[in-house]
């Protein structure tokens, strides 16, 4: 990649400059130009490597200029997040100073001094040149290795190799000590920057790098302000091209935003008046005006990268289980290396016990995996909490779902309307809307929302009374107007006798929420609703099953018949309806003494306690609650169930993943020590072997972030 900016054609308010191929964006590029003041337009052509800027011919083109060079020829807009491997740089360029040193060190001493200290033994080797340049490379190890073992009065890989270096420089190996040097640094600097790149991968890509936005005024004009000084309620201005900066409504103007970075999803999203947008999502068409209500650090996009972070930091049983492996597995390669020193008192097999070990591999290719999982969960959207979530979720056996909102879409549509006693449908639907229009209710919402789609005028009402449990009474045209359950039309002794004129229905045996509307003592008509299951659950159920997934269960506080029309249309194990919170906890305890492991999916406060007492709760979708998914241990931004076969099935093969490095890693190790011990391969090329096991391995745990997670595509 080209960071240097050169003009390459020039004209009044217009000019164009050559700023290379960039990484970033072409869509970023272009609105960091918008952001200075003058420039007004921005066209970027990776193909050409050339930015085209329409700027007001009044300001003075040096200015533009000049700004334009600024921008693209410093190393803060080449792209690159400067900070981005800032850690891994320095640790670099340190461990390829040292190694330099002590090879050219070693050199000038094997082919221009081999006759004056060639004859050196025993302790005058440690003063030899060589070897002192190699242990200044090597100081680190040597002193974390010995630190551990007079701290903690164990060892582990850094003793292991200490010793051997120090053994090899006592023997005159020095090029052995050297392989060991190298090829360590060669592993350590990969296997970091592997991590590193897996775990900084997702936050990058979050990152808002926004500073200024358009300030909406109180007299319509636009003001350039700092991010910083935004503040909840104001109005922000975001053009084509642009990355949102805050959570809010869009209050003006219409637009495509690509929300991928926030959900997965990598169709764009059509947004308008109304519409809620997040920070990190871009402005793929359109102009809009946004009303703030999240900026900062109460952003999504933050509180994202914040679980990203925390979840860095959160250990699996597997990683605990594998560092305590290692720990205890390189005692073996001291006692090995003692009884061949006792039986051969040959000094290069005792060095190949030294030169390998077990812990590198099973250490790093564990917490590889599991970052890199963690990181391929963020990117479609997933964030899971912590590698012990992950490795729960390869064991999962039960799987119990919240209805509403979960595995129905949890907006109710009207099915059906029937009506009596000469009143037509549309008289039904304009009085129950009247009835309903103030209610919060999703039913009622229904009901209202089908009247307006049908331009149907909904007549004016009067006092509105609420019956906790059975319905509405309203005085509508100056009549009494009830909506509500077929038990509140019985107390309230309305007449419902017109329902016998309807000959083979059977009501009662109906499987769809009703809703009676009756008028002035006699029924007008009944509304069938239901909640449609959410598009792609089906397929969800069959893909959890082929993953392993023993029992699936329906848990609702609806009515009976609802939960039992949902379970049998998706073919569930079992069902529990009207479920208080309480009993929906009791139920997950219940399943989990048995021995089960359980996932529980809800969005809703009610599944609060259920998801936390799971084994691995999980909130789905755009309705979740912020107490839900604070008590979920996974949160699945995008509203596709789909993804939860999809989480399963990253996780059993992380997991998978693992147990092969595990027995790559001891297999080779271990056929490595039996053929150091017998004498058969040297002692560098023993370290060659370790080093490319472990190397291996790391690299085998990071082709999880390469592995497809498809989409539940409308």
């Amino acid at each position: 990649m080209i960071n240097s900016a050169r003009l390459i054609h020039l004209m009044p308010g217009r000019v164009r400059i050559y700023i290379g191929k960039r990484k970033e964006r072409p869509s970023l590029i272009e609105s960091r130009c918008r952001q200075f003041p003058p420039i007004y337009s921005a066209n970027y052509s990776m193909e050409t490597g050339s930015l085209l800027i329409y700027y007001h011919s009044q300001v003075p083109v040096r200015l533009i200029i000049q700004w334009l060079l600024e921008q693209f020829n410093s190393s803060a807009a080449s792209g690159q997040s400067t900070n981005e491997f800032k850690g891994f740089s320095q640790l670099a360029r340190s461990n390829v100073a040292k190694s330099g040193v002590a090879v050219a060190v070693y050199l000038i001493e094997r082919f221009l001094l081999p006759g004056q200290l060639g004859t050196t033994s025993g302790f005058l080797r440690l003063f030899r040149p060589a070897t002192f340049a190699l242990l200044f490379a090597a100081s680190d190890i040597i002193k974390e290795g010995f630190s551990y073992l007079f701290n903690k009065k164990k060892v582990n890989a850094d003793t292991l190799t200490a010793v051997a270096l120090l053994a090899a420089s006592y023997n005159g190996k020095s090029s052995s000590a050297l392989t060991i040097v190298l090829l360590s640094r060669a592993g350590e600097l990969l296997t970091k920057y592997t991590a590193q790149r897996t775990r900084n991968h997702i936050i990058n890509m979050l990152r808002l790098d926004v500073p200024y936005v358009w300030l909406v005024e109180d007299n319509g004009r636009e003001r350039k302000v700092h991010i910083d000084s935004v503040k909840s309620g104001q109005t922000i201005s975001v053009f084509l091209g642009e990355k949102i900066s805050v959570d809010g409504t869009i209050v003006k103007g219409a637009g495509s935003v690509d929300e991928s970075p926030i959900t997965g999803e990598y169709l764009p999203k059509e947004v308008y008046e109304g519409s809620y947008v997040y920070a990190g999502s871009i402005l793929k068409s359109g102009q809009v005006q946004i009303a703030v209500k999240n900026v900062g650090d109460d952003t999504a996009i933050t509180r994202i990268i914040k679980l990203i972070e925390e979840a860095q930091n959160k250990q699996a049983p597997i990683q605990s289980y594998a560092d305590k492996m290692a720990q205890a597995l390189v005692p073996v390669s001291f006692i090995m290396a003692g009884i061949v020193l006792f039986l051969t008192k040959d000094w290069n097999r005792v060095m190949n016990m030294l030169f390998i070990d077990y812990a590198c591999g099973l250490k790093l290719s564990t917490t590889t995996a599991i970052s890199a999982a963690i990181g391929k969960a963020a990117k479609q959207g997933i964030l899971i909490k912590g590698g012990q979530y992950l490795e729960s979720l390869s064991k999962v056996d039960t799987v119990v779902f919240d209805k509403t909102g979960t595995v129905t879409e949890g907006e109710p549509v009207i099915n059906r309307i029937y009506s009596f006693n000469n009143y037509t449908e549309e008289d039904v639907l304009r009085y129950a809307a009247s009835a309903e229009e103030h209610s919060s209710h999703p039913v009622a919402s229904a009901i209202v929302n089908r009247a307006q789609e049908l331009g149907l005028s909904i007549p004016d009402h009067g006092k509105v009374v609420t019956v906790i449990g059975r319905g509405i009474m309203a005085e509508v045209d100056k009549g009494n107007l009830l909506v509500g359950s077929d038990v509140f039309m019985e107390e309230e002794q309305m007449d419902i006798t017109a329902l016998k004129s309807l000959q083979g229905l059977d009501f009662k045996s109906e499987k769809n929420s009703l809703i009676y509307v009756a008028y002035e003592g006699k029924l007008m008509g009944i509304i069938s609703i239901y909640d449609p299951v959410r598009f792609g659950m089906k397929r969800t159920i069959n893909q959890l099953r082929r993953y392993g997934v023993d029992e699936i269960i329906l848990l609702t506080g609806d009515k009976r018949h609802n939960a039992s029309r949902i379970s049998s249309k998706l073919l569930l194990d079992d069902f529990f309806a009207e479920a208080l919170p309480e009993d929906k906890a009791n139920l997950i305890r219940m399943y989990k003494q048995r021995g089960n492991t359980v996932m529980m999916v809800g969005d809703g406060i009610n599944d609060a306690p259920a998801l936390a007492y799971a084994d691995v709760g999980i909130t789905l979708g755009g309705k979740r609650t912020d107490i839900a998914m604070e008590a979920s241990d996974v949160i699945i931004i995008p509203d596709d169930p789909l993804q939860l076969p999809n989480l399963i099935r990253l996780s059993q093969n992380s997991l998978r993943i693992i147990n092969q490095n595990f027995i790559t890693t001891v297999a080779i190790n271990s056929l490595a020590l039996m053929l150091g011990a017998m004498g058969t391969i040297t002692p560098v090329l023993a370290a060659v072997i370790h080093n490319v096991a472990t190397i291996g391995v790391v690299i085998n745990s990071s082709k999880i972030l390469f592995m497809e997670m498809p989409k539940n595509e409308k």
